[in-house]
């Protein structure tokens, strides 16, 4: 007999109070499943929503250690954890997922690009330095070319520990830290594929979305759902994800960002190991959300319906520029007066330039009317400061 997840006992802790941990607890509250949380800060949008809040470091073996030895499954919303701690948890017994072993693989760029050499997935080449400093001796021997992408290994998100060096003056300020140095690639668009498995390895992909970023943030600006792309690189970047989720044996989500290159080929940029932003649009959008497929996912339940009911684009509500303090949602009255517009707002009391704020989701049945009323949304509401 399955286990009782619902008004039960069972415990389900969850490593990470952001706003993405605040969208799976609407999900385990619509099941009455018992969640614990732990997150750095006191103000962590997850605190309102959970059955118990534990502030403590997620980089810090006690902390997270004894945290996970209070639950009986252990999960993410976010990869920056200590590994270790989570090594040991499942040495006595306790569930988490995504796996350690996994885990380890995505916390660092340089592992995840050898890992998909090992693996036969296709991906930009690139080179490997233990430090940024390396990399001028690379360039005078011939061995690395401008132009290029640098990625600090670790710790780097939201367009943070990236950027492109076309000369050497780019390289100062750059930290001395573990990175990546990657060709540039001339890409016809950026992609993502969310797959989700089980622990029996039952496994679904959602269709591909289509990601436009703002140039000067290098956040995702809008994602949009289906993809505007031709039917036959829309099943090549489906069938690339979850050959990447196959030889990860992951269990939970997996969020597999793509470069659809200028003669239709597909690389894998990089992976998240939880939801993720390129899935947002799934709430109103699929008939099951990424969040809800993350819960059955680490459950071992049934994995739900992956379609689409109606066009999607998501449009990312990020702090406005020269504005930090209290936060305001400046004309949110006038984008509620348009059909088919749904804004979530994360619960993040102050605002700073380009930190994530919340998203605004439309949907239509009509795509190209989507995108039209996303940019009406974009143009429209901003977050600003009192």
């Amino acid at each position: 007999m399955a286990k009782n997840y619902f008004s039960s006992d069972f415990k389900l802790g969850i490593l990470g109070g952001g706003q993405l941990g605040k969208m799976l607890l609407y999900e385990t509250r619509k099941y009455d499943i018992y969640t614990r949380v732990m997150d750095a800060s006191e103000e962590a949008p997850c605190r309102i929503g959970c059955n118990e809040f534990v502030q403590g470091s997620l980089l810090d073996f006690d902390a997270v250690y004894q945290f996970g030895k209070d639950v009986d499954i252990l999960t993410i919303e976010i990869e920056n954890v200590n590994v270790e701690a989570l090594e040991k948890l499942e040495e006595e017994g306790v569930l988490v997922f995504p796996q350690s072993e996994a885990l380890r693989t995505i916390q660092n760029k340089a592992r995840q690009k050898l890992f998909y050499v090992d693996h036969g997935i296709p991906t930009a080449p690139f080179s490997r330095f233990a430090y940024s400093s390396e990399i001028k001796e690379s360039i005078a021997h011939g061995g690395l070319a401008f132009p290029f992408v640098w990625k600090s290994a670790q710790y780097g998100y939201d367009g943070k520990g990236v950027k492109i060096i076309r000369s050497e003056k780019d390289l100062e300020g750059l930290p001395n830290v573990e990175c990546i140095a990657e060709e540039l690639i001339d890409f016809e668009n950026e992609l993502a594929v969310i797959v989700a498995r089980n622990q029996d390895g039952d496994e679904v992909a959602y269709p591909v979305v289509e990601m436009e970023f703002h140039p000067e943030a290098n956040q995702v600006e809008y994602v949009i759902c289906p993809a505007r792309i031709p039917d036959a690189v829309a099943e090549k970047a489906r069938n690339v994800a979850l050959k990447v989720s196959r030889q990860l044996e992951h269990v939970g989500l997996l969020a597999v960002e793509m470069f659809q290159t200028r003669d239709n080929e597909i690389l894998v940029n990089e992976m998240a190991p939880r939801p993720h932003n390129s899935g947002h649009y799934s709430i109103e959008a699929s008939y099951t959300n990424q969040f809800e497929q993350h819960i059955r996912a680490i459950l071992n339940l049934p994995l739900g319906n992956t379609d689409s009911k109606v066009a999607g684009v998501m449009v990312n509500l990020v702090g406005a520029a020269g504005h930090t303090g209290a936060a305001v949602y400046e004309h949110i009255e006038e984008i509620l007066k348009i059909e088919g517009v749904t804004p979530h707002i994360y619960g993040k009391r102050e605002t700073r330039p380009f930190r994530k704020m919340g998203h605004v989701t439309i949907v239509n049945k009509d795509m190209d009317t989507a995108r039209e009323i996303a940019e009406t949304v974009k143009n429209t509401i901003r977050v600003i400061s009192n």
